[in-house]
Order: structure tokens, then sequence, then C-alpha cells
């Protein structure tokens, strides 16, 4: 089974991006290893999902919001690469979550975007090694951005 397939079996749907305001590339290729720059917790519509955790938004909702991420950045990977079944497994995400100084939660919200690409990769290739810490403010006051580096087949 194809990870687009997959993502239809889980019920998945990509969002739509809008353009990038920054001077940045969205993914680069270097050999054997595809670099993703931070993407941020969009709705199907490409709408921001915005707030702050322990403030404005549940933990389940961060966590949503980070699934969301995870989502923005195979749009990208697709994009990029024509096809995401080249890629291999993952091997690192940095997720940054808006919160309140006070927030403790942050590995339980970046949860949403590891769950994700374990139901695409499985275990030993979709589980990478991660970072997940809190941010005092992120563009637009999304809930969450998320990076990411993947292996190449």
């Amino acid at each position: 089974m194809t990870i687009e397939e997959k993502l239809l079996e889980l019920g998945y749907r990509l969002p739509n991006i809008p353009p990038s305001k920054g001077i940045y590339k969205s993914c680069l290729v270097d050999g054997k290893h595809v670099y993703v720059s931070g993407h941020v917790s969009l709705n199907e519509d490409g709408s921001y999902i915005t707030g702050k955790l322990g403030k404005d938004i549940s933990d389940e909702a961060g966590k949503a919001a980070a699934r969301q991420c995870g989502l923005a950045i195979l749009v990208s990977l697709k994009k990029e690469l024509g096809d995401l079944d080249k890629i291999k497994r993952v091997i690192k995400l940095l997720g940054m979550v808006n919160a309140v100084p006070e927030y403790e939660k942050h590995p339980v919200v970046i949860n949403g975007c590891s769950e994700l690409f374990v139901e695409l990769w499985g275990d030993d290739n979709g589980k990478g090694v991660r970072s997940a810490v809190g941010m005092g403010s992120l563009p637009n006051n999304v809930s969450v951005e998320i990076e990411a580096m993947f292996e190449l087949k």
C-alpha cells in the first residue's frame, strides 16, 4: 500500500498550503536526506490554527494542530519529490509549541505529528529522534510549527 493510499484509508486529507512569504526553500534534498523547513499548523483550507497552549486551546487541539503540521510537511515533500513513497524513514522532528511559560506538555502536543508518521511508515521508519520545545510566540500566532528531516530510499 502506498503512503497516499494509507492517508486515504486513515481518513486524512492534505491541506492547501499558502505560498511562503519568507526567503527559504520548503524542502532541500542533499544526497539521501531531505530537510524540511518549519511547517505551521494549518486547517485543510489553508487557514492558520492559532492559539497558545495553556491559555487558548486544549492539549487535544494542540495535538491535532501538530498532526496538521505533519500533513502540511507531506504536501511539501510530495511537491519536492513527486512521490511520498520515495521516503524511507523519518530521521528527526523539531516541534515548537506556542505556549504560556508554565505549560509542560509540549511532547504530548508534538505526538500528533509523530503518531501520524508512525501510522504511515511504521514504528521503525516512522519514529525518529525528536525535540519538543515551548515558544513564547510563533508566526501569525499559530499553535504549532514543526521542521523535519527524512532519509530517501
